[in-house]
């Protein structure tokens, strides 16, 4: 199940960013998120503008967050690469799991196409997991951004969806 985050979320939604951390660092990746992102005040601004999402188990306790920005995002206005094409767009941002459920990653593109038809993402150079899971779910490389807002470690790959029967494109 996958719902608006409330305020109420905002412990289990931590523990979740605590676990990807950990995760992260574990598999090559210190850098991307290091000890503290995302911020409090980035995910209660996220809440706030009402694109932070969390996926459920059968209970309703979050195991994955993420958000779905719609519109343009002020980072991807230059890419060394191309984009497939200009139409309008969402972002996945800030997607994280406790690894207790499987299939978030399938879960969060399936939604977040129900919402917009075109989908864009960015990861860390050093984020193995995520390039591996934005290929097998039908994006493809377009090049690399900086990110606006960013302390440390700006740079990124960025991918676009071409869709699920063009895995690996």
């Amino acid at each position: 199940m996958i719902r608006h985050a409330v305020k109420a979320d905002m412990p289990a939604i931590a523990r979740i960013f605590d676990h990807a951390r950990a995760y992260m660092k574990a598999t090559g990746n210190p850098t991307q998120w290091g000890d503290k992102y995302p911020l409090p005040q980035q995910l209660e601004e996220d809440l706030a503008l009402d694109r932070l999402y969390v996926i459920c188990d059968g209970a309703g306790a979050p195991h994955a967050v993420f958000v779905l920005a719609l519109g343009q995002e002020p980072s991807y206005s230059h890419i060394e690469g191309k984009w497939l094409h200009e139409r309008p767009y969402g972002t996945i941002h800030r997607l994280a799991s406790d690894g207790v459920l499987h299939g978030c990653f399938d879960a969060c593109v399936k939604f977040c196409l129900t919402q917009v038809p075109d989908l864009r993402a960015d990861t860390h150079e050093n984020n193995k997991t995520m390039q591996h899971l934005l290929k097998r779910h039908g994006f493809v490389f377009c090049g690399r951004v900086n990110l606006d807002h960013h302390d440390g470690d700006a740079r990124r790959i960025a991918f676009q969806y071409v869709g699920a029967d063009k895995e690996g494109a």
